[in-house]
C-alpha cells in the first residue's frame, strides 16, 4: 500500500472522529455525565454494544413463539 493512502485515510478518520467529537460537544451534556464517561473510560459506547443482532432478534423470536405456542397447549389442555 502507498504511504501517501495510507496518511490520507487516517486523515480522513481523523476528520471523522473529530467530527464526532464536535456533535457530542453540541449536545450539551450534563457535566456530571461527561465526569463518569471520562473516569470509567466507556461511557455510553458500552451501553451500545448490548444491543442485539439481527440474527439474535430472529433466534429470540422463535424461542418466545415456541414458548408461547407451548403455553396455549398447557391451558388448553387445563
Amino acid at each position: 500500500m502507498d504511504l501517501e493512502k495510507i496518511v490520507a485515510e487516517l486523515e480522513q478518520e481523523r476528520d471523522r472522529l473529530n467530527q464526532a467529537i464536535d456533535l457530542l460537544k453540541e449536545r450539551n451534556f450534563p457535566a456530571s455525565a461527561r465526569k463518569t464517561a471520562a473516569r470509567d473510560g466507556r461511557g455510553s459506547v458500552a451501553r451500545r454494544g448490548r444491543r442485539l443482532t439481527a440474527a439474535g432478534r430472529k433466534r429470540l423470536s422463535e424461542l418466545m413463539k415456541k414458548r408461547w405456542a407451548e403455553r396455549r397447549r398447557k391451558a388448553k389442555s387445563s
